[in-house]
């Protein structure tokens, strides 16, 4: 079982449903990308650089990801300025997918502006990581 959660919460193939409705709003993120998510997007994650399968703009249950691999169970949030006032909103989002087994990775949008290699080695560390938690 891929998830950890009812299955009335799951599709037939074993995938964390999601609101019907978020998959336009999805569509629309991924042709809105900030600059940071593209950065992450085309230098870090896009067709498999990691070794993994990434989704950009992921519905997950009643959430849109930035990023998540399904594989590994991990999302990836970029943080800008607006989740300095959304702290409280993010805690319950990751406690969601805490309780799914998710994994979430937060990075500072400052930090993938200017430390583009710090970034590539924490996500790097991640999947390691997860990789050795999550049996594949």
């Amino acid at each position: 079982m891929k998830y950890f959660c009812p299955e009335e919460a799951r599709t037939k193939r074993g995938n964390l449903k999601y609101l019907d409705k978020l998959r336009p709003l999805a569509r629309v993120y991924r042709k809105q990308m900030t600059e940071s998510e593209k950065i992450v997007w085309f230098k870090l994650l896009k067709n498999k650089q990691t070794g993994y399968l990434f989704f950009r703009q992921k519905p997950l249950g009643q959430f849109i990801t930035d990023f998540y691999c399904s594989k590994l169970l991990l999302v990836i949030e970029i943080d800008g300025e607006i989740h300095n006032q959304q702290k409280y909103q993010d805690s319950k989002r990751d406690q969601y997918f805490r309780q799914r087994k998710i994994e979430t990775l937060r990075i500072k949008n400052d930090d993938i502006l200017c430390n583009l290699p710090k970034v590539k080695k924490e996500i790097l560390t991640e999947i390691n990581k997860r990789r050795d938690e999550i049996p594949l």
